[in-house]
C-alpha cells in the first residue's frame, strides 16, 4: 500500500520519499510538505487508525504551519474504512489530516480532508 500510494502521489506532481524514519511516506510539492502513514490489512482497525493518528500527531510542528500537512491511508475493506471515518471530522479539520483508502488493486480514493 505504501507503494500504491507513493505512486498516486507521484502521478499528481509530488516528490516523494518512502525511505524516512518518521512516517511511512514524505512528500514535497510547490513548498508544501505532506507527512503520510500507512495503515494495511490489520485485525484490530479501530486501535490501528487510532495509532496511526498518534503517530501523526506527534511529528506535528508546535505552531500551526500551513505548510504542512497529514494524510493516514487505510486499506479499501469496509473494517478499515468504517474505523477511519469514524474520527471526528472536525478534529480532523484543525490537524489538517486528510484521509485516503487504497484497495487492492493500487486504486486511490479520498474519504476526507484535501492534500
Amino acid at each position: 500500500m505504501v507503494r500504491d500510494f507513493a505512486e498516486w502521489l507521484s502521478s499528481q506532481g509530488w516528490v516523494v520519499r518512502t525511505d524516512e524514519d518518521v512516517v511511512d511516506i514524505v512528500a514535497e510539492k510547490d513548498g508544501h510538505l505532506l507527512y503520510v502513514e500507512v495503515k494495511a490489512a490489520t485485525t484490530v482497525p479501530d486501535l490501528d487508525v487510532d495509532t496511526a493518528i498518534g503517530q501523526l500527531v506527534r511529528r506535528m510542528p508546535s505552531e500551526a504551519d500551513q505548510s504542512v500537512s497529514f494524510a493516514l491511508v487505510v486499506r479499501d475493506e469496509p473494517r478499515s474504512v468504517d474505523a477511519a471515518v469514524r474520527a471526528p471530522q472536525r478534529i480532523l479539520d484543525l490537524l489538517g489530516m486528510a484521509l485516503y483508502a487504497v484497495d487492492e488493486d493500487g486504486g486511490v480514493r479520498q474519504l476526507f480532508g484535501r492534500v
